[in-house]
């Protein structure tokens, strides 16, 4: 008698048209894979505000030194990596580990609006604050109207 791992992807939905059968080829290694060999990426926020954009990513447990931040061409490039340490040295001792460790990349595009020259970054308390300024052009101004009485 031979066993075969059940997946849940791949009985009803082997029908799915050439576009799906990307999304359903990736949720079944989401599912299939241990945790450990998923890659890993920061939650990210970006906001605007009058003179700024602002880029706020996640970064629990990244020494800073292991972080770099890139601009070139519009595009602001984060990369890292969150390395495993375990408290004995070994590994072992762990119950459960839902936690992702390595390496990270994510990409933004920018306007043209961005003064690349002026991009700022700080860490504090895990999270890495980019402020990327607005160029003088890009800010909004506001513009009195005269009004003539004739």
């Amino acid at each position: 008698m031979a066993l075969t791992k059940y997946s849940p992807f791949t009985t009803e939905f082997e029908s799915f048209p050439a576009g799906l059968a990307v999304f359903q080829d990736s949720l079944s290694r989401l599912f299939s894979e241990p945790a450990s060999s998923r890659p890993w990426s920061p939650a990210v926020d970006i906001f605007e505000t009058e003179h700024a954009l602002v880029l706020k990513a996640d970064l629990p447990d990244v020494d800073p030194k292991n972080v770099a931040i890139q601009m070139e061409n519009n595009t602001l490039t984060l990369k890292g990596e969150r390395k495993f340490e375990s408290e004995n040295g070994n590994g072992k001792g762990y119950h459960r580990i839902e936690r992702s460790y390595g390496k990270f990349v994510r990409a933004f595009s920018l306007p043209d609006t961005v003064e690349g020259d002026k991009v700022k970054a700080d860490y504090k308390h895990g999270v890495l604050t980019i402020t990327l300024p607005k160029k003088e052009v890009a800010k909004p101004r506001t513009i009195n109207v005269e009004i003539s009485n004739n």
